[in-house]
């Protein structure tokens, strides 16, 4: 016999009962209360099984899950933040302000218009991933690069060709840095597909289908905005079960120091740096500058067979004898000067 009784065997058993109750004059058991019948016949701990489901929104990701989504936005945040402060000149920190998971016609209706919402490809993985950026940032960033001294616009307005071009380079070098902070759950590479300025236009999954949104504050010098990243449930799907802390946290310690100190040291060797070559100094008055014409020789503090500086930079970092290599000028360096040592 099922341990649970059906619908009809409840009913006929409390006609039963109720028939009995009313020969030997008492209360029939019909009378009390629904709840007070569940209690009586599947006892008082049925209640603690029930659990709230709204079908509206349901719960897709975990709470692991979603602490993991987090440590890999904040690892994002943080390569990001050491490239914008470079590369825009300015000190710029990003920060994970919230992770949570609601319906992809909420993110859209929640969005700025115009904005700057960027459609990202995420393959191998099928599906795209949205990326916005609001106007109160992205002009400020957009400042910068055009040699500005990264204030913001009054009010949001849709970005110029040229604008677009600018843009769209910065955020191809940030998802390289995106790539990156995913690589420890899941190699994945996020490239740009297409930008649009108003969000209503953007639609990579149904408006009731559930995603994760993650919300970045950027700080750029005194100016202040947000960055939205929405990634779709059906996109993270295939490896939903990567997104735990023993996945994250295991293959992060893979890479010890040699093999991080390493990576570095490739990526440090492909940087460019403008070396030159201080001859020697020489002081002469505006009456003599006014003066001088082609063939004049203006005196130097510094003799033909003496050592002359290199600057890498503004820094002047070797000692060295110029000459010359075939037909071409040259400097031969003779030793390195030491940090805070007074070189001539």
């Amino acid at each position: 016999m099922s341990e649970i009784l059906s619908q009809a065997e409840i009913d006929a058993l409390l006609a039963a009962l109720t028939q009995e109750e009313k020969k030997d004059g008492k209360e029939p058991l019909a009378s009390i209360s629904h709840n007070e019948q569940d209690s009586l016949l599947y006892g008082s701990n049925k209640k603690s099984t029930v659990k709230v489901y709204d079908f509206r929104r349901p719960s897709k990701f975990s709470k692991e899950q979603l602490h993991t989504i987090q440590a890999i936005h904040e690892n994002f945040c943080r390569l990001a933040g050491t490239y914008l402060s470079a590369y825009l000149r300015i000190a710029t920190q990003l920060t994970v302000v919230s992770v949570e998971q609601i319906t992809y016609e909420e993110v859209i209706n929640s969005l700025q218009n115009p904005s700057i919402v960027s459609v990202l490809s995420s393959k191998p993985l099928n599906g795209n991933v949205l990326l916005d950026i609001n106007p109160a940032i992205g002009f400020v960033m957009l400042d910068r690069l055009l040699g500005g001294p990264g204030e913001s616009v009054e009010k949001a307005r849709n970005l110029t060709d040229i604008e677009q071009v600018v843009l769209q380079k910065l955020i191809t070098s940030l998802l390289g840095y995106y790539s990156e902070a995913w690589s420890n759950v899941f190699k994945i590479d996020f490239t740009l597909e297409s930008q649009e300025s108003n969000p209503q236009f953007v639609q990579i999954v149904s408006p009731s289908e559930m995603v994760v949104l993650i919300g970045i504050e950027a700080r750029i010098g005194q100016q202040t905005g947000m960055l939205s990243i929405c990634i779709p449930y059906l996109t993270l799907e295939p490896i939903i079960g990567r997104l735990n802390a023993h996945i994250w946290y295991g293959t992060s310690r893979k890479e010890t120091d040699v093999e991080y100190l390493q990576k570095l040291k490739n990526k440090l060797q492909k940087i460019n740096v403008n070396i030159s070559v201080r001859l020697g100094e020489g002081t002469i008055s505006i009456k003599e500058l006014l003066e001088v014409e082609v063939g004049d020789i203006i005196k130097l503090d510094t003799k033909s067979d003496e050592l002359v500086r290199l600057y890498i930079g503004q820094t002047p970092k070797f000692l060295g004898l110029p000459g010359t290599i075939g037909s071409r000028l040259g400097v031969r360096i003779v030793r390195v000067i030491e940090e805070g040592e007074d070189s001539l």
